[in-house]
């Protein structure tokens, strides 16, 4: 079997593999949908070879094999990527940290027993059973297939929520920006303003409940200093992945705000920190998610108060992912959320 990978810079190798056997605490998934990541983007254009396990971490498939210890997961099954509970037996459980057990956090990157050899942009995949979580049944596949990345912004909402009635700001409107603004409009903000670049993209955001669209920059300032009678933002969600727009997450936010970052910087960012300073900033980071948040994400996509098909452009044989990574590394892409078929 072909497995697709990032191999160098803008190059996607097609690589055989062993069909997978699983063993005693593993599955094997088909993969019916795996979507194409920010993440991978970034590696797409980096030097170098991405990480084979991290390279396809959005996918939704059924489970064909089963290993021999395996008791909670059976053949069948259409299950999402996910993370385990929290082991209880890691320096965080023990100090009470569960959220932040380092067995999830292994999950989360891959890595250790987590580690795989190809990630999802292939036919199937074996993984330890806990990176498998049963998908709702009211979800399609398309909404199966972005319950990973939707989880992402559940955790960083859940874990800086808006008060009822905020001003929050959501910096980027790409997959990642477009779903924590519907999940900071369901967790109670008030005013929901979305700072994109791309005016194709700003009317997506207008679409999923955005009350304001604006540019980045000093677009962006005065827009948010006619709104908030030159305070400042409650929130900003700073979901933009690029150095430049820490910064401006700061300068968008009142004193004693809150910048959330969430998007993935490959790049350094330069900063002022006496401003961050003045304004008595809060700031929080989100990397990831819990295994009960899986299940809590998916309902609320169930019940229709997360839009994912709007985020979704397309979809794309495995054969074609090529050409589906340049769309999405051109600037402006066209393209928000694609999924790959390898079927």
């Amino acid at each position: 079997m072909k497995a697709a990978l990032i191999t160098e810079k803008e190059t996607i190798s097609f690589l055989e593999f062993d069909d997978p056997d699983p063993e005693l605490d593993q599955v094997v998934v088909d993969i019916i949908l795996c979507g194409i990541c920010g993440t991978d983007i970034h590696g797409f254009n980096s030097t170098g070879p991405m990480r084979p396990s991290i390279c396809g971490h959005e996918w939704t498939g059924i489970v064909s094999k089963v290993g021999n210890k395996v008791e909670r997961i059976k053949e069948g099954d259409r299950v999402v990527v996910a993370v385990p509970p929290s082991c209880g037996l890691c320096v965080s459980c023990q100090a009470g940290q569960m959220d932040k057990c380092n067995t999830v956090l292994e999950a989360t990157v891959a890595a250790g027993r987590f580690d795989t050899p190809h990630g999802g942009f292939a036919p199937r995949i074996a993984v330890n059973h806990w990176r498998t979580v049963i998908a709702n049944p009211r979800l399609s596949d398309t909404q199966a297939a972005q319950i990973e990345p939707t989880t992402i912004c559940f955790h960083a909402v859940r874990s800086t929520s808006p008060k009822l009635g905020d001003i929050v700001v959501v910096q980027g409107a790409g997959p990642i920006g477009l779903t924590t603004l519907q999940w900071a409009r369901v967790a109670g903000a008030g005013i929901l303003i979305s700072v994109e670049p791309d005016p194709t993209r700003r009317e997506v955001a207008s679409s999923l409940g955005a009350d304001y669209t604006v540019e980045a920059g000093d677009a962006a300032q005065e827009l948010i200093n006619e709104v908030t009678a030159g305070l400042g933002a409650d929130v900003v969600y700073e979901c933009a992945g690029v150095g430049p727009a820490l910064q401006s997450a700061v300068d968008l936010t009142r004193r004693g705000g809150t910048v959330s970052l969430i998007g993935f910087a490959a790049s350094d960012a330069l900063t002022k920190p006496g401003e961050w300073l003045r304004k008595e900033i809060n700031v929080s980071a989100s990397l990831g998610y819990t295994h009960e948040e899986f299940e809590m994400s998916m309902s609320y996509v169930a019940d229709s108060k997360i839009n994912l098909n709007a985020i979704h452009t397309g979809t794309v044989p495995l054969e074609d992912i090529g050409k589906a990574f340049a769309d999405l590394s051109s600037s402006p892409s066209g393209e928000l959320k694609i999924l790959v078929d390898p079927r």
